[in-house]
């Protein structure tokens, strides 16, 4: 195509960048007869053009238009054709590839993205919803993950009480040949249950299905069947976060019974077990001399029946499970606590124990999994994820589809997002 400058004032130039361009063909066939068309004049076709010099660009497109010499051809007239500027385009091809790599790569909103092209919000969000769509049902897309993570997340949250409140997130939490996660959402389902779940494995290919090794999950029962079911070959994982934080909450949990049951009040700032809360919620390992002296000073003066205590290295001993160097030595403490904790005295930290009981085997997963070598699997990239979803939310102020609203998370949590590599430190 030749390119062909239109001279604009320096005001209009601070506005919009204006080109006129046409096409230096000089021959047609007919499209549906195939004779030699002849010139019949030219029409003028806009299309808005990716930004250039910091402003909207706008295509002049001056397409030829030809006649068909064929009287008894059905077709009379017709317009040259070009994949620079579809048929009835209002966004060139590279507008639209444009756009749809900045909703991929950058933090944006459809709203800036249009501002910048200077079209209307509908008219850039129609463009990039088909690139969007042509992008996620590319062949391939769903090939070589071996492992799953999957969790809920609350995409209206004003609707407190709809059904399609909250949606269920597929993660692919597949480790590259160097061992790196680079955690990508694969889709999401209406509703946060095992059925919406199971639900989507069931319209997944077989291939897929027997490719999968491992599959993350969080306490949720409703998750765990629907792994029983429909990956029957697969190893289920309790993330160790979650199990981490069950102890946390039975920690905290514990100190507040005990502060209403010694004070007859909740928490105030110079009550010693108030005083420590953010402490007992701490590995001990990470704590001082000083907080040691402080946490061991206010359990004395406040915990007279050691019931904090013994939750607090109930929970110590959970974290000591998964940071044990060896994945064997990491399991027989995991079995241990198992065994142990249903019979400890304090309510909350039994009722610990029985859950952890009833996730027996996917807790212990874990640690099979590392001792196998496949690393540890965790639900970590799957929180990450979530994290890119929350960031998009925001900044699109609320979604009012649910249809907008997937194919702008799958644009940004598709795993293409480039990663700052770390930094190699010098021996």
């Amino acid at each position: 195509m030749e390119v062909i400058e239109r001279p604009v004032d320096r005001v209009a130039r601070l506005r919009r960048l204006e080109l006129v361009v046409e096409t230096d063909d000089e021959a047609a066939g007919c499209p549906s007869c195939g004779v030699l068309a002849v010139g019949h004049g030219r029409r003028e076709h806009f299309a808005a053009d990716a930004p250039c010099f910091g402003v909207s660009t706008i295509i002049r497109w001056r397409k030829r238009v030809w006649r068909c010499p064929e009287p008894a051809c059905p077709t009379v007239t017709f317009s040259e054709q070009h994949p620079f500027v579809p048929a009835r385009a209002n966004l060139t091809a590279r507008a639209v590839v444009w756009a749809t790599d900045a909703l991929e790569h950058d933090d944006t909103t459809v709203a800036a993205l249009a501002r910048h092209l200077g079209v209307d919000w509908h008219t850039c969000w129609d463009a990039v919803e088909r690139e969007a769509a042509r992008r996620l049902a590319r062949p391939g897309r769903l090939a070589g993950i071996r492992a799953l993570g999957v969790d809920e997340h609350v995409w209206r949250p004003s609707k407190v009480g709809a059904k399609d409140r909250a949606v269920t997130g597929v993660v692919d939490l597949t480790r590259d040949e160097h061992g790196n996660l680079h955690a990508r959402l694969l889709d999401v389902v209406v509703g946060r249950s095992g059925t919406a779940y199971a639900a989507w494995l069931q319209q997944q290919t077989r291939e897929f299905v027997d490719g999968i090794e491992h599959a993350s999950l969080d306490p949720f029962r409703g998750y765990a069947n629907a792994i029983r079911d429909e990956l029957p070959d697969s190893v289920a994982v309790l993330d160790a976060f979650h199990v981490v934080r069950l102890g946390t909450q039975v920690v905290d949990e514990v100190r507040r019974r005990v502060q209403q049951d010694t004070l007859g009040h909740r928490g105030f700032k110079d009550d010693p077990l108030y005083r420590i809360r953010g402490l007992l919620c701490r590995g001990a390992e990470h704590l001082n001399d000083r907080q040691l002296a402080k946490l061991n000073r206010c359990l004395h003066a406040g915990d007279p029946s050691w019931e904090v205590t013994i939750a607090w290295h109930a929970y110590q001993q959970l974290r000591a499970t998964y940071q044990a160097s060896d994945p064997a030595a990491g399991r027989r403490l995991a079995e241990e606590l198992i065994a142990t904790l249903p019979t400890c005295p304090v309510p909350e930290v039994a009722r610990l124990g029985r859950t952890l009981r009833s996730w027996q085997t996917h807790v212990l997963a874990r640690f099979a999994t590392a001792e196998i070598g496949a690393g540890r699997i965790s639900n970590g990239g799957t929180e990450a994820v979530n994290l890119l979803i929350e960031k998009v939310r925001r900044l699109a102020h609320g979604f009012r589809t649910f249809e907008h609203y997937r194919l702008r998370i799958l644009l940004t949590a598709a795993g293409t997002r480039r990663y700052r590599p770390r930094p190699r430190l010098d021996p």
